[in-house]
């Protein structure tokens, strides 16, 4: 399992000004939030409306990215789709609270859910994907 310092050794300043245009409205979240397994992820922030997947040991991980980090990986092998990031999150703070229900606006995403949206709205039919 992921597990999270909660030592405040001071953190970046992270630019979360889109975070309330992508999240429109959570209506159900995970209780509690999880602890993100950021091994591998090479972005140093992982902004709101980031894909958040689970693996099958029930690690919860941020959507892998590309090699040039302009857009999402594939799903890797045996992981789900578990929900949406809801806020701006540092990966060396990987603290996260979970969208399962509500409203994305995916204009706005971090990353395009082009061509993965139709397996998205599968595993997470609580979540309105709107463009707007």
């Amino acid at each position: 399992m992921a597990t999270t310092n909660l030592v405040n050794d001071g953190i970046d300043v992270i630019n979360s000004t889109n975070d309330n245009i992508v999240i429109r409205k959570v209506t159900h979240d995970i209780a509690g939030g999880r602890s993100l397994n950021v091994a591998g992820f090479t972005p140093k922030v992982i902004n709101a409306g980031h894909l958040i997947i689970k693996d099958q040991n029930g690690n919860y991980k941020p959507m892998p990215v590309n090699s040039a980090g302009d857009a999402y990986d594939s799903l890797p092998q045996n992981n789900t789709y578990e929900g949406i990031l809801i806020a701006t999150t540092p990966t060396s703070r990987p603290m996260a609270a979970i969208m399962r229900g509500g409203s994305v606006n995916i204009a706005a995403s971090p990353f395009s859910l082009t061509s993965i949206i139709s397996a998205v709205k599968t595993a997470l039919p609580l979540i309105d994907f709107v463009e707007d």
